[in-house]
This record gives structure tokens, sequence and C-alpha cells, in this order.
């Protein structure tokens, strides 16, 4: 199916090969963060993961928070660029491309985030060599590189379709595979946590849905803070009847996930346990500055993507934004309170003897259980986010995104 696009009244965007100067000089900056990350990443390889802030308590950071994060923003720009063809309805103004590129881009940094976290290089291949096909971190690692490759293919075939050599009915059947591995993708990571029944915030049915409705989240308000963005550079045409459209979806999106964020808290806090020591961390506890800015963020983004009078472009990308790092508070809280309260005690970890910072005194050994990162560990995420960056820009400058009747 080939979108509209409104070209009425516009300049000519500049040629997919060329871009400008701006683009080029954010190749350059992505390109130079990324080599700084790597430098980090030798650092933490030649000294050890002990540089981290993790340790037994909190044997997951950063690192997977950002992973989860980022294969949220992933799944999401797929599943917006999926649906209308899979469906024959009508699309978002030519954006596809754009929200496939943005998919491609962020799977590669999830792909990254997971190989830092693994400590050694050597050890992605010794998670083939000695792979669980039983353990759901193994499917997590065939159905992300499935979907990497399947994101490339895709973007390929759009292109090819606008030209004439691939048609209408297979990139139909690429639609429907593609959107169908965009949910998988995401309830399989949801699995990991879920599976996991010694912590009291992931061991829950609702995780896979919960996941899923953040990933449409995330990933619509990156498509439209992307898509405004390069309207604003000249890089791309689109009737900002389209922009509406985006921010309902969006908007809806949100208010699914808050619901679902109710009744997770509900089903915490009734009856009074454990569950209500989850609702008191997030809410009043270590916890609850992400907790209350996901929470304020998503209702003000919503606000503006229901109220005609603010839909303005200006706000358009801080309701974006705010849903963005909403989403990314929600990461933290799941990953990090899970580790504060167990449903399973382990003598091993998880007591109250557990020592959390052996370099201080007998006081200051058994406090402060809530994990915050090390420089380092921000220095090397940075890096990767910056890969995921460089690798969209590239992607803007050389490959033919714009619409076909744009070229």
């Amino acid at each position: 199916m080939t979108e509209n696009v409104s070209t009425a009244g516009a300049v000519k965007a500049p040629a997919a090969k060329k871009g400008g100067a701006g683009l080029n000089i954010a190749i350059g900056v992505s390109a130079v963060i990324t080599i700084i990350g790597l430098v980090l990443w030798f650092m933490q390889i030649s000294g050890g993961m002990i540089q981290t802030a993790m340790r037994n308590f909190d044997s997951w950071g950063l690192y997977i928070t950002s992973f989860m994060f980022f294969v949220g923003l992933s799944a999401g720009g797929l599943i917006i660029s999926s649906v209308p063809k899979a469906f024959g309805i009508k699309g978002f103004g030519g954006i596809s491309k754009v929200a496939v590129m943005t998919s491609i881009a962020c799977t590669c940094a999830a792909i990254g985030l997971v190989v830092v976290d693994l400590g050694q290089p050597m050890r992605v291949w010794e998670l083939f060599v000695y792979s669980n096909l039983g353990s759901p971190l193994m499917w997590d690692i065939i159905v992300l590189a499935t979907y990497l490759i399947l994101s490339c293919v895709y973007l390929w075939a759009q292109i090819q379709g606008e030209k004439g050599k691939v048609s209408h009915t297979a990139l139909r059947v690429i639609s429907v595979i593609a959107l169908v591995c965009a949910i998988l993708v995401h309830s399989v990571t949801a699995w990991i946590f879920g599976l996991q029944q010694s912590h009291e915030m992931w061991h829950t049915a609702l995780l896979a849905p919960w996941f899923v409705s953040s990933a449409l989240v995330c990933g619509t308000a990156l498509v439209i803070a992307t898509v405004i963005g390069l309207r604003a550079a000249g890089y791309l045409k689109l009737d900002q009847a389209y922009l509406v459209k985006l921010a309902k979806l969006l908007a809806v999106f949100l208010l699914v996930d808050l619901y679902f964020f109710g009744c997770d808290l509900l089903t915490e806090a009734f009856p009074a346990g454990s569950g209500l020591a989850v609702v008191d961390m997030l809410v009043s506890g270590p916890l609850a500055p992400f907790f209350w800015v996901e929470i304020i963020g998503c209702a003000a983004a919503a606000v503006i993507c229901l109220v005609p009078q603010l839909r303005t472009n200006p706000l358009l990308v801080v309701a974006s934004l705010l849903a963005i790092a909403g989403i990314f508070c929600k990461r933290v809280q799941l990953l990090v309170g899970g580790f504060q309260i167990a449903n399973i005690m382990d003598p091993g970890a998880l007591t109250q003897y557990s020592v959390t910072n052996w370099e201080g005194n007998m006081a200051q050994a058994y406090s402060g259980i809530v994990y915050w990162p090390t420089p380092l560990e921000f220095g090397v995420t940075l890096g990767v986010v910056a890969l995921g960056f460089l690798i969209f820009f590239l992607g803007l400058k050389f490959l033919p995104l714009k619409p076909a009747d744009e070229n």
C-alpha cells in the first residue's frame, strides 16, 4: 500500500544521499561518543565487572534496564510501521520507513547493551556454544536476532516495493510477520522476568501485555518526536493531520499502560502483605521519584495529546519526551524494585545480613541496598546509545527513507 503524503506548499526535501551539514555533524558527534563508550567498555573488560555497582543483591542494573527500554522503543516503532500494511488500512503519511529505521537502530542498541552486560565478548560466543534452549534468556537472544534480521528485510522490502520490485501481497505478508515478531520479542523479554518466582514485582502474568503496551507508548512517542524533527529539518514532508492521528494513538496507548499499572498496584496491595511493601516502596519509598515522574509525565503527555488546542508541534515533542521518560522510569522501577523484596529468601544474597557496601564501615556495609550505577556504567551506556543514534543517522544519509513521491 502506498501511503499518501501532502505536498501542498512544501519545499523540496534534500536528496537522501547528500543530507546536510547538520546531519554530518550529528553523525560525527555520535561516532565520537560511541568511540568513548568503546574505550570505557575496554576499561570495564580489563578491570572486571567489580567496577560497576552491580553485586549479588542487584545482579542486573543500568545495562539490562536500558536493554528493556530499547527493546520497547524498537518494537513500538516496528508495530506502528507494520500495522497499516498488515491490515490494509490508511497509514501515517509515508513515515513507515523512518519508523522501521528507528526500530533497527534501537534493536542494535539493545543488543549492544546485552553484550556489555555479559562482561566479556567471548561470552556471546559461549551463549550459542553452550546454549540452553529451555531458558527464557536464550529465547530472548534468538528472538532478538531474528527480529533485527526481519526488521532489515522489512525495510528492504518497503524500498523495493516502492520501486515495483516487491508485490503488495508479499509486502503485506512481511508486515504480518514483522508485527507478530515485534509482539513476540517483547513478550519473551517479559517472560524472562515474569517466570522468576523469587521476585515479588516480577512474577505476574500481566508483565507480557504490560511490556507490549509500554512498547507502543515509547515507540509511538519516538516516531512522533523523530518525524517532527525531520520535518523541521526539511528532510521529510508530512501533513499535520498525520501527526494528530499519531498523537491520538499515543494518548490511547498511555491510558492503557496507566490502566495496566493501576491493576498491578491494586493486586500487589490487596490483600495487605508483602505486596503492600512493594506499593510503599514505589509511592513513598526509595523508588518514589521514578514512580511519580512516570505517573505525572504520562498523564501530562496524555492530556497534551487529547486536547486539540495543545497539539502544537513543540508540545507534541514535550509529550513524546515525557512519555519516553515515563516508560524508562517504569523500567527502573521494575528492575531495581524487583531485587529489593524477595518472595524466596536466598541465604547467599538476599538476607538482612547481605553486605551492600563492602568498602565502607560496618554501618555502611549493610545499608543502601537500592542500586545506583557507577560513572563507568553511565559512560558505557551512553556509548551504546550513541551507537544507536549513529546507525539511525547513517540510515538517513544513505538510505531512501523518504516516501517515494518525495524522491
